[in-house]
């Protein structure tokens, strides 16, 4: 058995819009303001759906252009963290600012960004087309229990959460509501209402109100997981982008490797890391001792706070696909796929 992966840290904290307009003429050109260049297309979410993958094998199209920075965030101030950026500055606050990272963009490119969270944002849609009403929006939506397990799963080892039991996580949710049993340094309790993030078709509703269906495209995750390529090529043909150029498949990203055994080692462990990898946005103490750990001490921390993930509590999971049943069947007829089926909500 190998050493437990220490988990990574999140991307970082997300600035507000500001207020802007698009004049007619910009609107007519289909993607500029008089700031700079605004995106083409928008891969808004989900998490845990293979984004990640996705976006790497978009910007490696000749003819799309997407920032080295994944998630800029932008358009959804309500969905915060707290972490910075890897380069040591962070996510856009101001229109100039969010502009700037498409500045490199060739003329004849396609201009995208992938911010997982605008899926689940109320306001990002509205943002988005206020500025871009000529977007063409990409979402991937996963089998909803599934995709809950994985995302609780994420938000504690990003120290988003520190909550380990799933379904006590769940049960938290309409306390967090409220603003109380946050974790310590909690900016927004957003990210813990679980719930919300399954909201399917209220999500997608938000999508078609601002823009035409032509310019919407919704896959299945487990559609993506098994005809990576084709999907690839098609998201390409939406795009109006060359969809014969050789495309290398990359994997979404494994998951549900490493369990956390002791928060508070966990917290100090993720505070040194940050330190010794991202100096600028530690505390002089971290640093020092960040930079004074041994490599050995290092190992033994992570095998002392890390584990293998636990298995699926399927008692909890059952309940969960009960429960979500007839949001399962009524984006079926949403969306005109049976999902029922493919999910195996049939057999409930």
């Amino acid at each position: 058995m190998g050493q437990p992966a220490e988990p990574p840290i999140p991307a970082g904290e997300p600035g507000s819009p500001a207020a802007a307009t698009v004049s007619g003429d910009e609107a007519a050109e289909g993607s500029g303001t008089a700031l700079g260049r605004m995106p083409d297309f928008f891969l808004v979410g989900h998490e845990k759906c293979g984004t990640t993958a996705l976006y790497r094998m978009l910007r490696a199209h000749p003819q799309i252009f997407m920032p080295d920075f994944k998630e800029p965030r932008f358009f959804s101030p309500d969905v915060r963290a707290r972490a910075p950026r890897a380069e040591g500055g962070f996510l856009p606050r101001t229109l100039e600012e969010y502009l700037a990272l498409f500045a490199d963009a060739g003329p004849e490119q396609r201009v995208g960004e992938a911010s997982p969270q605008y899926l689940r944002s109320p306001s990002a849609a509205r943002s988005i087309a206020e500025l871009q009403p000529d977007a063409r929006i990409i979402a991937i939506l996963r089998e909803p229990a599934s995709f809950l397990r994985s995302f609780h799963h994420q938000c504690v080892r990003s120290g988003l959460e520190d909550e380990r039991d799933m379904r006590t996580a769940l049960a938290l949710e309409a306390e967090r509501r409220q603003g109380r049993r946050l974790p310590p340094g909690t900016e927004s309790p957003a990210w813990l209402l679980y719930n919300e993030h399954v909201r399917y078709i209220e999500q997608l509703q938000r999508y078609h109100a601002e823009f035409p269906d032509e310019q919407i495209l919704v896959l299945i995750y487990e559609d993506y997981r098994r005809e990576n390529i084709e999907t690839v090529r098609r998201i390409l043909r939406f795009l109006q982008v060359d969809d014969t150029v050789e495309i290398q498949p990359l994997e979404t990203q494994r998951e549900e490797l490493t369990g956390v055994r002791f928060m508070p080692l966990h917290r100090l462990s993720r505070t040194l890391r940050r330190a010794r990898y991202r100096p600028a946005a530690a505390g002089p103490l971290a640093r020092t001792v960040g930079a004074l750990t041994p490599k050995p001490l290092q190992q033994l921390g992570r095998r002392i706070t890390y584990t293998e993930a636990p298995a699926p509590d399927q008692e909890l999971m059952g309940e969960l696909r009960r429960r979500l049943k007839p949001e399962v069947i009524a984006l079926s007829e949403y969306l005109g796929r049976d999902l029922v089926g493919l999910w195996g909500y049939d057999s409930l």
